[in-house]
């Protein structure tokens, strides 16, 4: 049987990763929104916040979920703001490129995720996955946030060009959830331990 595992989330995009991401982990995936503030200074702490009020609110294992977007030729902005330094996606993207005007390309980038993993009466276990990648013009309309944005020079492409399958394959997230696996945490879940 699987267990249950609530996703502290209010964004339905990151729950369709992780349910494809994470199908082979014998979990039975549940939105649930903390609606808590994200004031942590690092991903690994935004994301436990995230998890641990979603499993204090539910009582079950909760995954959080902290990502960005990180240009080096702004020092890394918006990094740990990505998602709160505009109110909608086009107007995050209008400021990233409104302070790379005039800069020289091409505009190197990482995609960085932490999942972090909540489970009642445990420690809170972090998972980091990071994509280099770099910023481009607005491409395909797959994915969500940056994704279109965000080009995988290996590919050519940006994650808003490429199926789901195979963003997964290539993103911050894919690589974070990979980690997860290949702990074993979720086996103990299921399992029951």
């Amino acid at each position: 049987m699987a267990a249950r595992l609530v996703v502290a989330t209010g964004n339905a995009g990151k729950v369709r990763d992780l349910a494809r991401l994470l199908a082979e982990g014998a979990v039975e995936l549940t939105a649930f929104d903390p609606a808590v503030p994200e004031d942590a200074d690092t991903y690994a702490g935004n994301a436990a916040i995230k998890a641990e009020a979603a499993a204090a609110a539910t009582g079950l294992p909760a995954l959080g979920d902290d990502s960005g977007l990180e240009v080096a030729a702004l020092d890394g902005y918006p990094g740990l703001h990505s998602a709160r330094i505009a109110p909608t996606q086009p107007e995050r993207e209008r400021l990233v490129f409104s302070r790379l005007t005039g800069m020289p390309r091409p505009w190197r980038a990482r995609f960085v995720c932490v999942l972090a993993l909540a489970v009642p009466g445990r420690p809170t276990r972090t998972f980091l996955g990071a994509r280099e990648g770099e910023v481009v013009e607005r491409r395909g309309d797959g994915g969500f946030g940056y994704d279109p944005v965000f080009l995988v020079p290996e590919l050519g492409r940006t994650f808003g060009e490429l199926a789901p399958a195979e963003k997964d394959r290539w993103s911050h997230r894919g690589a974070a959830a990979d980690a997860l696996l290949a702990s074993g945490a979720l086996g103990e879940l299921a399992a029951g331990d």
